[in-house]
């Protein structure tokens, strides 16, 4: 009844054997590549600034904030909201710039949205721009290719007639 199996034996089988052993490592191990591509970083939520929030000072960030509160200081975001119940006193820069509420303060931005219920009152630097009916805005707007960068503007041709001037 029991009798010495070929199960145990040593040596390589035919084709049965050969098959499953290279598809057992490759699927028992993942690629190094898989664990980086099925695992990237998630993106933070946004910073939310609730509406009984008071803050005096700057904020930094490369995420985003949803300010809902009062600021009085510069915002540097990648995404800005500014709610409707919200106040910015202050310069804001930022990737996208969604105002719903109010600032008082220069506005920098790659894009730059004013809904209907918006109030600003500065100037607004942007490389695109929407502005809905019902917003309010003071201020001048400019376009710039890279307007988060800042750079101010022909300060070199101001500079050079004074010499010229000077020298005459």
């Amino acid at each position: 009844m029991f009798s010495k199996s070929k199960i145990n034996e040593p040596g390589p089988k035919a084709d049965d054997a050969s098959a499953p052993k290279p598809a057992m490592p490759e699927s028992s191990r993942p690629a190094p590549s898989e664990f980086k591509a099925s695992a990237p970083k998630a993106k933070p939520a946004a910073s939310v600034l609730s509406s009984d929030l008071h803050i005096t000072g700057n904020l930094k960030t490369t995420g985003d904030i949803n300010v809902e509160g009062t600021v009085e200081g510069d915002i540097r975001a990648h995404l800005l909201t500014v709610g409707e119940t919200a106040t910015v006193k202050g310069e804001v820069i930022a990737d996208d710039v969604v105002v719903n509420g109010r600032v008082v303060g220069r506005v920098r931005g790659l894009k730059v949205r004013l809904t209907a219920t918006a109030r600003v009152e500065g100037d607004i630097i942007h490389k695109t721009i929407a502005i809905e009916s019902g917003a309010h805005f003071e201020g001048s707007v400019q376009r710039q290719d890279d307007p988060l960068n800042g750079g101010k503007t022909k300060p070199v041709a101001a500079a050079s007639p004074a010499p010229a001037a000077s020298n005459g």
